[in-house]
């Protein structure tokens, strides 16, 4: 579904965002996101969405190569997309109904398929019964939910969760990425980005970190060796049993023997002039997005939390478990 081949990309300001990245997400999967702030994770977003363009490398997303695909082409590759952003962007003076509406007219859906389609997802996010509020008259659940139904009513083929969950609170949070992991059951593929490790910790899924521009750990190359921890009933359970849960100060030094302390912060959301006001749906817009990168999101130093090896930091980021004993006879270590 996702391929990336050798991809670096380097901005204007000479900060290289990502380095040589090597990455296969398939078709279905649902993959976590994490790392701390600057470390790639926005520019990694931006390529697969045609929003910026690699300096080195190739692309591939279901099966078309990105990388240098004609300007004119890139709205129809953003149609197989569904993008829930951090900060909603939903349109205040259109009722939840036309929100969503919105993005099926822009992409010329004819009314009569708009009447059908769109209480039928209204129903799948459980609002249909706000279709006809404004999204000032709902909580920030359910204005994440509306995003959620926007990204989803043109049934796209993957959905790209830019952290979705960073406005809301830690219980609506778990609604959120259950209704992710339903539609993920139903066969759409999920990129999120998140700095929620009770949530991750929770939705046994694969993980991917990023850290300086390159990934440090993936747990779908772990699979001898990594074991998930055990899935709380609630979650309200994980919040509660979860230390590393809440935002993530990105100043605080890391300490190896410290298990958790890994000072993730909350990623700055996306400027307002990252999308015309007059499309505020970035995957369906006809004009090509800004590509230049707020210098201050990748600065020229950061602090680095992560010392250790990628192995050894997906295991206590994620979950610990020890690795047998060297055999005596044959000298080799079982992983």
């Amino acid at each position: 579904m996702i391929e990336f081949r050798n991809v670096s990309k380097v901005y204007n300001n000479g900060t290289e965002a990502l380095h040589n990245i090597n990455l296969n997400v398939e078709k279905g999967e649902f993959v976590f996101i994490v790392g701390s702030s600057g470390a790639g994770k926005s520019t990694f977003l931006k390529l697969v969405m045609c929003e910026e363009r690699p300096n080195s490398g190739q692309i591939f997303v279901d099966g078309v190569d990105v990388s240098r695909i004609p300007k004119r082409k890139i709205p129809y590759i953003r149609r197989k997309m569904g993008i829930v952003f951090q900060d909603f962007r939903l349109i205040d003076h259109m009722t939840v109904y036309d929100n969503v509406a919105f993005a099926m007219r822009v992409v010329g859906a004819s009314p009569r398929s708009i009447r059908k389609r769109v209480p039928y997802i209204l129903s799948l996010v459980g609002l249909q019964h706000k279709a006809k509020h404004y999204p000032t008259e709902l909580s920030g659940g359910e204005r994440q939910r509306v995003g959620l139904a926007r990204a989803l009513v043109n049934n796209p083929s993957m959905i790209i969760a830019d952290e979705p969950t960073g406005n809301i609170d830690p219980a609506l949070s778990f609604e959120i990425v259950d209704l992710l992991s339903e539609i993920n059951r139903r066969g759409t593929t999920v990129l999120m980005v998140t700095h929620e490790h009770s949530l991750v910790k929770h939705f046994h899924k694969r993980i991917i970190q990023i850290h300086s521009g390159e990934i440090v750990a993936d747990t779908a190359d772990m699979q001898e060796n990594y074991a998930p921890p055990e899935q709380y009933a609630t979650p309200e359970e994980a919040v509660e049993n979860d230390d590393d849960y809440a935002e993530y100060d990105n100043q605080e030094t890391y300490e190896p023997e410290e298990k958790g302390a890994y000072g993730f912060q909350e990623e700055p959301a996306l400027d307002e002039g990252d999308i015309p006001e007059d499309m505020p749906l970035p995957s369906f817009q006809d004009e090509d997005l800004p590509v230049e990168e707020p210098a201050e999101i990748y600065p020229e130093e950061a602090i680095d939390p992560f010392q250790d090896d990628a192995e050894t930091i997906a295991q206590e980021v994620l979950s610990e478990q020890p690795l047998p004993e060297e055999e005596p006879d044959s000298g080799e270590v079982k992983r």
